[in-house]
């Protein structure tokens, strides 16, 4: 993948008023901080940016700040938003070293078809949707997938059942729950439904069998009464 490069400014001032003349000229605040250096308040253009956080990589892509005639890699920390609109607001980039890990969360994505949970009328449902890791810059997986094949009604696939790629480790307890096959409502009302017909069947047929029955010896008694008359 190309070098993400993205040139910013740093001669914006601080300020409510002087953000909102920002973003009426397509640009975006923000600061860059980390690796023991002081923060610098900048501000970067709203297109360059979409670009740069809309690769494969998404929000974790790698991107070189330009600023002040050099460089300085980085990834982004924080994204505000408006809460309305949801205009991106202000931006955070961390500064990275690539010779150390980097933690960020990761999007998690089942793979395959859990037929045994389909063919139950059943559904997998998603706990979590991300896993936070420590990776290299260079090694930051874009996504990582959990193989949901072999999923069955009652059982779960669990954070240990991720398939981690080479260098890339989590801090999660492996015991945590990914995803879950489990009934829908639909599903348990429908056999909900069924259950009571059953036994409401069951009921109409006993309540069948006693009337023969009571039928049954009314009969015989009379026989007997008619032989004891003729008699």
């Amino acid at each position: 993948m190309s070098e993400i490069v993205l040139s910013a400014e740093t001669t914006r001032e601080t300020g409510t008023r002087s953000s909102r003349r920002l973003r009426r000229e397509a640009r975006v605040p923000a600061v860059v901080y980390g690796l023991s250096q002081d923060p610098v308040s900048i501000d970067v253009d709203w297109p360059d940016l979409r670009r740069a956080l809309t690769t494969d990589a998404g929000v974790n892509a790698v991107i070189h700040l330009e600023f002040g005639g050099a460089k300085q890699m980085s990834i982004v920390k924080d994204i505000q938003r408006h809460p309305v609109r949801r205009d991106v607001i202000h931006v955070d980039f961390l500064r990275i070293d690539p010779k150390q890990d980097v933690t960020v969360d990761v999007p998690i994505v089942m793979v395959g078809e859990a037929k045994e949970v389909s063919d139950a009328d059943g559904m997998v449902d998603q706990n979590l949707f991300s896993l936070t890791v420590n990776a290299a810059p260079d090694s930051i997986p874009n996504e990582l997938e959990i193989d949901i094949s072999d999923l069955v009604i009652g059982d779960s696939k669990r954070v240990g059942d991720i398939a981690l790629p080479a260098g890339v480790t989590t801090d999660v307890d492996v015991e945590e729950t990914v995803a879950v096959g489990m009934i829908t409502r639909s599903t348990l009302e429908a056999m909900a439904a069924d259950e009571a017909a059953e036994e409401e069947a069951a009921e109409l047929e006993e309540g069948a069998e006693a009337s023969d029955g009571e039928d049954g010896e009314g009969g015989e008694g009379g026989d007997a009464d008619e032989a004891a008359d003729s008699e």
